[in-house]
């Protein structure tokens, strides 16, 4: 499907990767990890041809189709999100242009017996023929689906899309992308603005996707979940195994030691050999037995050890001071956008020392209590922080609140204090920020580094809770692993906003569900949670909450949606029962033929009569149920 031989791409003279190879197969759906700057990106920009490569070649089969969720998206102005979803059928829309052209003009036209009227005609059936082969009149259908399982409610399928956040956004782009008959997908972190539920929805529809897959992704459990092999971009080098990311790791351990152990055998060869060159070079007897050594040692071939990029940040956060027993207390918040009501009397109490999380879909208003508790927003009802609480805030969008015309030291250096001001580089340095880099503007991180850089400028700052929005995005697996081994240590109370399940695992030991505009409380971690919510039925729940809210509608607007589910799904029938009954009229036809030229050799054939009759049944059957289908759909165009 496409391969990829002794590729190399450089920056500034030092190699992203050298010389790697690999194939893409249909049905491969490949994790590519790496750290932050591997060049995970670079790649799939290179597959895409986003970008020129220095040396090698990507050789794709022709016709080929490659779909791409880029980072960097831009939507024309004006358009719903049904509008903007439907983009992805090009050829179903400008067959449906030419539909809408041809009937234009056969209602305006009155010369019926015209050759071009005749012509129209043809051409409707031809394009109407090829419409509905392509899924003319299912797309809709399928684009309702897709926006619904990645958490879209049916009314917000009509409203435009710059009314919606960069994440919302993502989502239309991703099922426009989902959508598409391509052959190869490559996602560029694709569950950073997911939910939960959205997340296992996407896991279950790749799943079931028949091309290739290529995911870069910072979540190890969903690419446990999703993908069957792995690919990892290390010091330039690629390791490439058909497992998922685990069992990748162990793997790719029990290999290096391996390694290690032959490598350790082979140095024990070396040195006897060399003893004995060094024993028998003076030795006239003996040269030639030397000089045989001498040649095997030229000749062997060194085994080396796979190199790890083991650079991590070192992270701990200090607590400043001791709060009182209740560190933040609400009763009866609400939190209204206009006439959008997030939050309605919430009643919350959150004791020192406790780890909590805020879990639920996109948009049920955790972020916007993390902004309330550290002042960012206003509201009704009652929002008390206790005795000396301090708070330390990371937001979802954290990295935006960088200067980009910054340096990294800069940055630091302004938000320090003649306390800790001395400690800037040090900080830096164990947030992998040492040398030159600290002269690197803002502007030219990638999302991680600058991620990691937010993370340092927090440690200026005395704090005794902690809240965090969706810490984890951008990080590397690596990073990720650091800062939740600091946070389990954090002696301070946490509150964490994440959609992120294999970094919840473990680091709470309470769930706040947002839903509906209320919290649900749940005394446990987050697999208690799943496991209470019955996580892997999540569509299910969904959907019969979207039956209820459908029977809110308008009678008469829901009437017109099942018509026309009704009209798409009977032209659909009929349509098979029109191909089956012109096969079956082809094969009977092909019959009497034989009938007539051979009669008894025809007949001779075994159980003749018998089938033959069978299929005359078969065709008065289907003519009847065409008869049914096309008075049925009559009735509802009437």
């Amino acid at each position: 499907m496409l391969n990829v031989h002794n590729l190399s791409v450089s920056f500034g003279g030092e190699y992203l990767f050298e010389e790697i190879s690999f194939r893409l197969n249909g049905g491969d759906r490949v994790g590519l990890i790496g750290k932050n700057g591997a060049g995970k990106s670079t790649l799939l920009k290179l597959l895409t041809k986003d970008m020129p490569l220095d040396t090698g070649t990507i050789a794709m089969e022709k016709g080929i189709k490659i779909g791409f969720l880029r980072q960097d998206i831009d939507f024309e102005q004006g358009r719903t999100v049904l509008e903007e979803s439907y983009q992805a059928f090009e050829e179903i829309k400008a067959l449906e242009a030419q539909l809408e052209h041809i009937n234009h003009q056969l209602a305006e036209r009155t010369d019926y017996e015209s050759e071009g009227y005749n012509q129209l005609m043809v051409d409707l059936g031809d394009i109407t023929h090829h419409y509905e082969i392509i899924g003319g009149y299912n797309y809709q259908g399928e684009t309702e689906k897709i926006l619904l399982g990645l958490g879209f409610k049916r009314e917000d399928f009509d409203k435009k899309t710059d009314t919606f956040s960069g994440g919302w956004r993502m989502r239309i782009e991703l099922a426009k992308l989902l959508l598409q008959s391509n052959d190869v997908l490559l996602l560029d972190e694709p569950t950073n603005h997911l939910d939960i539920e959205s997340i296992l929805w996407l896991e279950q529809f790749l799943n079931n996707y028949s091309g290739a897959v290529v995911i870069v992704s910072h979540d190890k459990m969903f690419l446990d979940n999703v993908t069957n092999r792995t690919i990892e971009i290390s010091l330039g080098r690629i390791y490439d195994y058909n497992k998922p990311y685990s069992k990748f790791l162990k793997l790719r351990g029990e290999i290096k030691e391996q390694q290690l152990n032959a490598q350790k055998n082979q140095e024990k060869e070396i040195q006897q050999a060399e003893r004995l060159i060094e024993k028998f070079r003076a030795k006239s007897t003996k040269a030639s037995m030397a000089q045989s050594l001498i040649k095997k040692l030229d000749k062997m071939e060194r085994i080396e050890v796979d190199q790890d990029d083991n650079a991590v940040m070192n992270l701990r956060f200090p607590v400043s001071i001791t709060p009182g027993k209740v560190v933040a207390e609400m009763e009866q918040l609400s939190k209204s956008y206009g006439e959008k009501e997030v939050l309605k009397n919430i009643n919350l109490l959150l004791e020192r020392d406790s780890k909590t999380a805020f879990v639920g879909q996109n948009g049920q208003g955790k972020s916007t209590l993390a902004k309330i508790m550290v002042n960012e927003l206003d509201h009704t009802g009652k929002m008390k922080l206790g005795h000396n609480v301090q708070i330390g805030y990371f937001a979802q969008n954290q990295a935006e609140y960088l200067d980009g015309n910054k340096t990294i030291l800069d940055t630091m250096t302004d938000a320090a204090n003649e306390k800790n001001r001395s400690r800037v580089r040090d900080i830096l340095g164990s947030f992998l920020f040492s040398g030159d880099d600290v002269d690197k503007y803002v502007k030219v991180l990638s999302g991680g580094e600058r991620n990691r850089l937010a993370l340092a400028k927090m440690l200026l700052q005395p704090f005794n809770v902690l809240v965090m929005d969706e810490p984890t995005n951008h990080l590397d697996i690596q990073s990720k692993n650091v800062l939740k081994q600091a946070l389990r240590n954090f002696d301070g109370t946490l509150i964490v906003v994440s959609h992120d399940r294999d970094f919840l695992q473990g680091l709470t030991d309470k769930v706040y569900e947002f839903r509906d505009k209320r919290i649900k409380e749940y005394l446990g971690d987050i697999n208690y949670y799943l496991d209470q919510r019955k996580a892997a039925d999540f569509r299910a729940i969904e959907k019969k909450q979207e039956e209820v809210r459908s029977k809110t509608v308008k009678k008469d607007s829901q009437n017109d949606y099942e018509a026309q589910k009704k009209v798409k799904s009977l032209k659909n029938k009929l349509s098979g029962v029109e191909s089956k009954v012109s096969q079956l009229e082809k094969t009977i036809a092909e019959i009497d033929h034989d009938l007539l030229m051979d009669y008894d050799t025809t007949i001779a054939k075994p159980d003749f009569f018998d089938t033959y009759q069978k299929k005359k049944k078969d065709l008065e059957n289907l003519m009847q149920r065409w008869e049914e289908l096309t008075e049925k759909l009559e009735k509802i165009e009437a």
